[in-house]
């Protein structure tokens, strides 16, 4: 997207077609499907620049592969510019045909290291204000430093943080991007973060012992804690509901997806709930 903002910025009257490889199969599938396979060439052989993401994708597709050396060679042939991305180098994609892998290699090569942190905060930023969305700077940095992978990823990450706040009634907060990106962060898990490190925060923080915070003592001073820590659990670590349950006294497994729900539901009702367990989310992912 942004190669082609800069290519329109400097000729606003250039041809610019921006697509994914998985696109152009299935554009072409539908094409041969309808008998518009004359309309499909033209509208891809007729452009100025092509720009094309994910080009490994055509690896073993081989009427994409195909179609997409015609393609080549004629916007080639027409000095036309194509600019290609994939996750690895041309040599590097699997069942690729070797005219590909030769007319990839024609032009220039260049590994593009992924954004530093700084500069997704900026992409991050920039998109939020695009989107009439003020995110605080603690969360762009936190969003950023979790998202390894790519520009997308990161922009999707927003996208659904946005979405969950405006679903809950709730203002954009760290334990909303938490939920947001519980995937990323499940396979981000630093490993400092144990039950036992939990316990021992939010026992501290309601001036309990952890003996207290696991015993079987229900009174509220005890058992709404004690739902926090499950809460935690749950959310900023890959533990089931059965090994959570067995942490807190042998809790069967129902009671700990009774306590995750019951604290989701004051979180969305009690604004200073909502602070104090964002508080502990903070703490323990510091």
């Amino acid at each position: 997207h942004a190669a082609g903002h800069a290519i329109k910025e400097r000729n606003r009257h250039l041809r610019v077609a921006y697509i994914s490889a998985e696109k152009f199969m299935n554009e072409l599938i539908n094409a041969i499907r309808y008998d518009k396979t004359q309309t499909f060439r033209d509208k891809y052989r007729s452009i100025d620049v092509l720009l094309m993401d994910d080009v490994q994708f055509m690896a073993g597709k081989e009427r994409t592969q195909e179609e997409f050396f015609h393609t080549f060679n004629a916007l080639h042939n027409d000095q036309k510019q194509i600019v290609i991305t994939s996750d690895c180098p041309p040599r590097e994609i699997p069942t690729l045909e070797e005219r590909l892998h030769s007319r990839f290699e024609w032009g220039l090569i260049a590994d593009i290291e992924p954004p530093d942190l700084e500069t997704k905060v900026a992409i991050l930023k920039r998109k939020a204000d695009l989107d009439g969305v003020n995110l605080p700077d603690d969360i762009a940095f936190f969003i950023a430093s979790k998202v390894k992978s790519n520009i997308r990823e990161l922009e999707g990450s927003l996208v659904r943080l946005v979405a969950i706040s405006s679903l809950r009634g709730l203002p954009i907060s760290k334990m909303l991007a938490q939920d947001a990106m519980r995937n990323i962060i499940d396979s981000d898990q630093p490993e400092g973060l144990t039950l036992d490190r939990i316990a021992k925060t939010v026992a501290s923080h309601y001036k309990l012992s952890v003996e207290e915070l696991k015993s079987k003592n229900n009174a509220r001073q005890i058992a709404v804690p004690r739902q926090v820590a499950m809460y935690l659990c749950k959310r900023l670590t890959k533990h089931s509901f059965p090994e959570i349950g067995r942490e807190y006294g042998g809790k069967h497994h129902t009671t700990v997806m009774h306590s995750v729900g019951k604290i989701d539901s004051i979180i969305k009702e009690d604004r200073n709930f909502h602070r104090v367990v964002s508080e502990l989310i903070d703490n323990l992912c510091s």
